[in-house]
């Protein structure tokens, strides 16, 4: 089997650049990387979104998600090529689940008051407010890093967390997830929770929510894994 490509989908208040310390080491592997930008409006539509982009990959792909990234990742995961799903501290829904349901099974994080709701022509965008970014979000990151992810960070569209998912692409595709224990923007219980109904195959790391940053190594290596297992 050719050797898979990797596409990086990013969560919400974040974009491409959250995996940009793990995407050299990648590619230092010689493997093709694509980092889309998610709309962030709706599940349902950034899930066909992300898939307009597997569509025009030829060849396999091993679909990383991180927090939100990981339910876009779900819905979209049993599209054909797709190999693998791997999982970076994120919901993963069951079909017809809606992320506030799974957050719902287990007690809050820290993000709830930390988020600042501003009406768009439409609906609400979600962003963490940029004082509390840090602590919610990179505790463990270098703090001038933070701080500038805090500035650019991308909005979710709040309809989002109410949208069940259409699709489960785990049921039929193999899957790998990261637990960050150090979490508090998505309870570690939530993701142990996801992972083991998707029956991943889960390491657990000390980490902040935004793990890319914070423990590219570790990520990098478990992508490394499920690539492995593809291209075997």
């Amino acid at each position: 089997m050719p050797q898979p490509t990797v596409v990086l989908v990013h969560g919400a208040f974040a974009d491409a650049s959250s995996f940009a310390r793990v995407i050299p080491e990648l590619l230092a592997d010689g493997l093709r990387v694509v980092a889309p930008a998610v709309p962030n409006r709706s599940l349902v539509g950034d899930a066909e979104y992300v898939g307009s982009v597997l569509a025009a990959i030829d060849g396999p792909v091993v679909l990383v998600g991180h927090s939100y990234g990981c339910a876009v990742a779900t819905v979209v995961g049993a599209a054909p090529n797709v190999q693998a799903l791997v999982y970076l501290a994120g919901f993963v829904p069951a079909q017809g689940e809606d992320l506030g349901e799974l957050q719902g099974r287990f007690p809050d994080s820290d993000l709830g008051p930390a988020l600042i709701a501003t009406p768009f022509p439409g609906g609400v965008d979600l962003t963490v407010d940029v004082e509390r970014f840090p602590a919610v979000f990179a505790h463990d990151v270098d703090p001038a890093a933070a701080a500038v992810l805090a500035v650019t960070q991308r909005p979710l569209s709040a309809a989002a967390f109410g949208e069940k998912a259409p699709a489960a692409g785990w049921q039929t595709t193999p899957a790998w997830g990261l637990v960050a224990t150090a979490d508090h923007t998505i309870n570690p219980e939530v993701q142990r929770f996801g992972y083991q109904r998707a029956g991943a195959d889960t390491i657990e790391v000390d980490s902040s929510h935004l793990v890319m940053f914070s423990r590219p190594a570790e990520v990098a290596d478990l992508i490394r894994k499920a690539v492995a297992a593809v291209s075997a």
